[in-house]
């Protein structure tokens, strides 16, 4: 860290240039020859064309989520302190209407504002210095914050608690880890004892110290916690797994409402990839299984599979995909339009992520995969298509494996955003809502459901 008034200058850069233990490492650094890097010739042949598959389908509805956060300066008394805003918004699209506006010559404004409907939950979490109620630590007090959150949130107003579409998924866990008989858990999170956690659902008492635990402890997002700096690593963590524990919470309000017959017309849109990382990486699976559970159940009556797209706006893998569609001369485009490609393990590991693990890649992270897409209108997309099935064949490139992929072609070409040219529009209203909310703490998801339910019923 620079003193005040303190500028660098060019010496530590020569120093560097020359040190020999840089050039020790330079010299055994594994280069990629030009003869190893991918060229479209050899992935052609793998490329399935928009216009070889079968697919008239536009949704009726789009139901996007995204979310953000902000650490904020609190002033109690104690250097640092400061928590976490984050929001989480979910805004339905009304995708017929607005096709039906697209006909006409001139559109009111106040009328076409009706077609996007959002809901935006917020919650506050302590981070460094932040204190509340009789907490005796600021990571005693973001466990109770996050449980109470989860708590009081719930999409309608006589529908499950956030928190119990949770504790059903770590139900899942649970008794995943008794049938494959693992016994290890991770460190209790009371301070100052040596002990392994004490799992339970709802809020209960730890039996070392009668100290409070909560289910949601097991999400260990409390060990990502600094206790003397920013934290805005666990912020960003709680907000991507609010995000997914949102998206789960609404299937199952439908399937509670028997709502599941309207799905075949709705495609789920979810800003990032569809993946749990960090300390609740054990999500994924959990999330898995009851989207390949939910998603029989409402094949049974619609005939179809659901349709959830996640959208990766940067990165390697896009970074990675920039390159492709970039010829040796500089000249972009070069991949073809209203094409897929399917990325396989093996492709991943040898030009995007190398690896030589025989774990496939995403195998405990991901509940989707990863596609290539180029629209009609030229702009790359990286997304991840939900896999439906609670064991998908990672290593198959076959169609058939990625579900309603065709569909997916039609709903980017449409959905594309001119602004926002590697994202889709209906996340540039799901950010806009998260990032200013303005539907803090309005129950509208019951009025939105309500909506599509009666419109699809006329």
């Amino acid at each position: 860290m620079p003193f005040e008034n303190e500028f660098a200058c060019y010496e530590p850069l020569r120093r560097i240039l020359e040190s020999p233990k840089v050039k020790s490492l330079q010299k055994r650094l594994r280069i990629r020859k030009e003869s190893e890097k991918p060229l479209i010739e050899e992935y052609k042949s793998s490329l399935i064309k928009k216009k070889d598959l079968s697919s008239n389908f536009i949704p009726d509805y789009i139901i996007a989520i995204d979310g953000s956060y902000q650490s904020a300066k609190a002033e109690n008394g104690f250097p640092g302190a400061e928590f976490g805003y984050i929001a989480i918004s979910a805004v339905l699209i009304i995708e017929k209407t607005v096709r039906d506006f697209s006909k006409q010559e001139f559109i009111d404004p106040r009328k076409f504002r009706e077609t996007e409907k959002a809901s935006t939950i917020d919650t506050v979490i302590p981070g460094c210095n932040i204190i509340i109620d009789t907490e005796k630590s600021a990571k005693a007090s973001m466990r109770k914050a996050i449980f109470e959150e989860l708590k009081m949130t719930r999409a309608f107003d006589e529908g499950e608690s956030l928190l119990e579409t949770y504790e059903y998924l770590f139900k899942f866990k649970r008794e995943n880890d008794e049938r494959i008989g693992s016994t290890s858990k991770p460190k209790s999170p009371i301070e100052d004892i040596d002990q392994e956690m004490t799992y339970g659902y709802g809020e209960y008492s730890c039996p070392f110290t009668g100290e409070k635990l909560y289910s949601t402890d097991a999400l260990r997002l409390h060990e990502l916690m600094n206790p003397s700096g920013s934290n805005g690593e666990l912020y960003g963590q709680i907000m991507s797994m609010l995000e997914k524990l949102w998206f789960i919470h609404i299937l199952r309000s439908f399937e509670k409402k028997d709502w599941l017959n309207i799905l075949d017309k709705v495609v789920f849109i979810l800003d990032g990839p569809l993946a749990c990382f960090s300390t609740w990486s054990w999500l994924n699976k959990s999330i898995s299984s009851e989207l390949a559970r939910i998603n029989s159940v409402q094949k049974g009556i619609t005939g179809k599979d659901l349709l959830v797209i996640g959208i990766e706006k940067s990165g390697t893998f896009f970074n990675h995909f920039e390159e492709i569609d970039t010829t040796i001369d500089g000249i972009s485009d070069n991949y073809p339009r209203q094409s897929t490609f399917l990325l396989s393990d093996s492709y991943i590991k040898r030009n995007i992520i190398f690896s030589e693990s025989d774990k496939l890649y995403g195998q405990d992270t991901y509940f989707g995969r990863k596609v290539f897409y180029k629209t009609a209108s030229g702009y790359r997309i990286v997304t991840v298509l939900a896999h439906l099935k609670e064991k998908p064949d990672l290593l198959s490139t076959n169609i058939d494996d990625f579900p309603r992929l065709a569909d997916m072609m039609n709903v980017l070409d449409e959905l594309v955003s001119s602004r926002y040219p590697n994202s889709v529009s209906p996340l540039v209203s799901a950010h806009s809502e998260a990032a200013i909310p303005l539907n803090l703490g309005k129950k509208i998801f019951d009025d939105i459901a309500k909506e599509m339910r009666n419109k699809t019923t006329q």
